[in-house]
């Protein structure tokens, strides 16, 4: 059986290639799956960008002689097309994280009829957050109409919700607004709209390109939307930022704008990738020492605190309401291939993505 993956170089982003490979045979306790759909989004630009430092690379090596090469993983759909398992049959749907591919294998463990973990050897080291696919056919969150929102918005809309979570239990630092960069990213929209459900006290600021305004005010999900330029014109109070960009620049300019006024620094993205240099640094920067983000350790003690039921009717709760808030606000596309995929990944790359539009890719 032959696979397709899409093989990006990890030292130059910008070179990917759709490449052929042989499945091999499925192992004993092994079900194959096949990719039906995943969503392209800056999040998925992240995972490239910082790929060593956290691990991403190291989900989906790629069937490849050739060192330095790294598959991107992605969230999506897939179906069981083998199974060496007994509680899997062909043909049954699960959600998760997936290679930006046509095909999987996993070895179940941990199996209950809602969701597995995949127990691969070389996926332990990794936050069991990433391991974890839920069963479709019991899956509380599943809503077949919603499939493609899910992909979208799912992931990026959870690591929002946890960003809430962890800043209400610091008490928002003191601060009394929340500064948000690359506020047309749906990670920084679920932010926005978890905070303007649980945290109505906290202003939200949304910073934007130009090209992007028009589009971040219509979501209705900020209390006011400046451009990058206008950052020297923002009233001087104590604040949190969230920086889901990566951009250096915009960086200091917030540091230096608002130095001890600002309360908690929160590295978050990375999706202005020329300027990822800034991911991680900052320590000569007035105010707080930036701090990286890491949302799967945040979920693991949110979950044993809250545990699966309470914890996940906690995150559907503000899920609904999200959902409500971007309705109609963004045009989803579903294109065809890994060709098209190849083709969404380097434009998202560059940074040329219309905030608008949600890529649902079919391979």
């Amino acid at each position: 059986m032959t696979l397709s993956q899409v093989h990006v170089r990890k030292e130059e982003l910008t070179n990917a290639v759709v490449a052929s490979v042989d499945a091999g045979e499925l192992a004993e306790g092994a079900v194959r799956l096949a990719v039906e759909s995943f969503s392209v989004t800056a999040n998925n630009i992240t995972y490239a960008v910082v790929g060593d430092g956290f691990g991403y690379w190291n989900f989906f090596p790629p069937k490849s002689d050739e060192d330095g090469l790294g598959i991107v993983p992605m969230w999506g759909h897939a179906k069981v097309t083998q199974s060496n398992h007994e509680d899997f049959a062909v043909g049954e749907r699960i959600y998760g994280y997936l290679p930006m591919g046509s095909g999987l294998d996993v070895v179940p463990g941990n199996v209950t009829a809602a969701s597995f973990s995949d127990m691969t050897d070389y996926r332990q080291p990794m936050s069991p957050v990433y391991n974890n696919y839920s069963r479709l056919a019991a899956d509380p969150e599943h809503d077949a109409a919603r499939e493609k929102e899910r992909m979208i918005y799912g992931p990026l809309f959870k690591t929002g919700f946890i960003i809430d979570y962890f800043m209400r239990s610091e008490n928002w630092f003191g601060a009394n607004q929340v500064i948000l960069t690359s506020a047309s990213s749906k990670t920084a929209m679920g932010l926005a709209s978890v905070a303007k459900q649980n945290s109505p006290q906290i202003k939200r600021i949304g910073l934007t390109s130009a090209g992007n305004v028009e589009f971040v005010e219509s979501t209705g999900l900020y209390d006011k939307v400046l451009t990058y330029e206008a950052i020297g014109t923002l009233a001087i109070n104590d604040c949190v930022s969230v920086d889901f960009a990566g951009n250096a620049d915009v960086l200091k300019k917030l540091h230096n704008h608002f130095g001890d006024t600002l309360k908690y620094s929160c590295l978050v993205g990375a999706t202005h990738i020329e300027e990822r240099g800034a991911f991680g640094g900052g320590a000569d920067l007035p105010g707080p020492k930036p701090a990286l983000f890491f949302a799967p350790d945040h979920f693991v003690a949110f979950f044993k605190e809250h545990g699966p039921v309470d914890g996940g009717t906690m995150i559907a709760k503000t899920w609904h309401g999200f959902l409500s808030a971007v309705e109609g606000t963004v045009d989803i596309v579903t294109l065809k291939g890994l060709d098209a995929a190849r083709e969404t990944y380097l434009t998202m790359v560059g940074g040329t993505v219309d905030p608008a539009k949600g890529i649902v890719i079919e391979p």
